[in-house]
């Protein structure tokens, strides 16, 4: 596995983050999906990587920047199929250690509150995230739960 800075040009990012969206949608009420579409992501202050197994996309994820020291984690996926095999872990290493890289102090994030984002938030856990407040634009929702960390 690989995991590379995407420029989202490509189909099969573009077919996986459709996935990831749709996924999203079946899941979370209108409301309170917070996910970035294709143009959202291309803006300038978003990184993006994709996780290559070959030239198979396996993964995903991208840091927003929200100031010069806060980034927000953001499109954080794993393919079905890939699913604790270690790309969600190996991906979020990473771009922990790249947020350290652009001089980002703190990372924070939004995901779900119920049962199917419950290895999402298992996994942010692990790696040192904490439940806070909405930050940024956020505002407190029910379907929403908060987390951050200083790196």
């Amino acid at each position: 596995m690989r995991i590379v800075v995407d420029d989202l040009s490509g189909p099969r990012i573009a077919e996986f983050l459709a996935d990831h969206l749709r996924q999203l949608r079946a899941t979370s009420p209108p409301e309170s999906k917070h996910a970035l579409d294709l143009d959202d992501l291309r803006k300038p202050e978003v990184t993006f990587w994709s996780v290559l197994d070959g030239d198979v996309v396996v993964g995903c994820g991208a840091i927003k920047r929200l100031d010069v020291g806060h980034g927000e984690l953001k499109s954080m996926r794993t393919s079905s199929d890939r699913v604790r095999g270690g790309v969600a872990s190996g991906l979020l290493k990473h771009i922990l250690a790249e947020a350290r890289g652009m001089g980002l102090s703190r990372l924070s994030l939004e995901t779900g509150s119920d049962e199917f984002f419950v290895p999402a938030r298992k996994l942010y856990e692990k790696f040192g995230f904490s439940y806070c407040d909405p930050f940024a634009d956020y505002r407190p929702d029910p379907n929403s739960v908060f987390m951050t960390r200083t790196l």
